[in-house]
């Protein structure tokens, strides 16, 4: 039998990246996914790629009116949600005397409020027994250079994981986080590194993860999936660090 058949996930960014590669592999194990990403035409190629079952939704995380709109529409589609990946994340990397308010406030608004909230609303519509996956990074623990905003924004996640994690006791809702270290997604280009400078970076990367290689967004799927099924049906509360070891470099 698959590990999800019958489950309704929704993940937040879910349009590419490691958000996309944990909505396809859900739908690989028979969960029905509803994926949330800022544009249409993204969204409508992740569709393409994860199948007939499943639904897209756009809209901005940082709006929180936004989760009302989508809880509804998950609602009237499928009923309820047995997984929830808040997996959408902003990252501006610069010294902190150079932040800005408004960068700050940009990466708060969606790394945590948007996180927080948008668990806060889902909750009425979860069945008992679900999966809460907190997207976090390994900066939330380890000194990186110029992650200053970045790494408290996603500190404060594992924070409302924690205290979340005990808070559903009763209702058998596991709450995880899972921290990925250096991933090979769009989001590299968006932080400035180009083609031309991908070998240097990865050769880079490959010295400080002890692995040796960035990782890839499956690797993130596949933790993911674990965390989603009844595989950690004893697991909660915790943070699992899928970087290839550089937390311990």
């Amino acid at each position: 039998m698959q590990k999800l058949s019958g489950k309704v996930a929704v993940i937040t960014g879910g349009n590419s990246g490691i958000g996309l590669a944990c909505a396809q592999a859900f739908a690989a194990e028979g969960a029905r996914v509803v994926v949330v990403g800022r544009r249409q035409d993204a969204v409508d190629t992740a569709l393409a790629r994860i199948g007939p079952d499943a639904m897209g939704f756009v809209g901005d995380v940082a709006d929180l009116a936004m989760h009302d709109r989508l809880l509804a529409a998950v609602k009237a589609r499928f009923g309820a949600i047995d997984i929830y990946v808040a997996n959408a994340g902003t990252a501006i990397l610069e010294p902190s005397s150079a932040v800005t308010v408004d960068n700050y406030d940009a990466q708060f608004a969606t790394n945590t409020r948007a996180v927080f909230f948008g668990v806060t609303k889902a909750l009425p519509f979860m069945r008992d027994g679900g999966s809460i996956i907190l997207t976090s990074s390994i900066a939330g623990s380890k000194v990186m250079d110029n992650h200053a905003v970045y790494a408290g924004s996603k500190a404060a996640i594992e924070a409302f994981a924690r205290n979340w994690a005990l808070e559903l006791k009763d209702r058998r809702i596991r709450v995880n986080v899972l921290s990925p270290g250096p991933v090979d997604t769009p989001i590299l280009a968006k932080l400035g590194i180009t083609e031309s400078a991908r070998p240097d970076f990865d050769q880079r990367m490959a010295a400080a993860i002890p692995l040796g290689r960035l990782g890839q967004p499956n690797d993130l799927a596949q933790a993911a999936l674990f965390l989603a099924s009844d595989d950690s049906v004893f697991v909660t509360g915790v943070n699992l660090k899928v970087d290839g070891g550089m937390a311990l470099a």
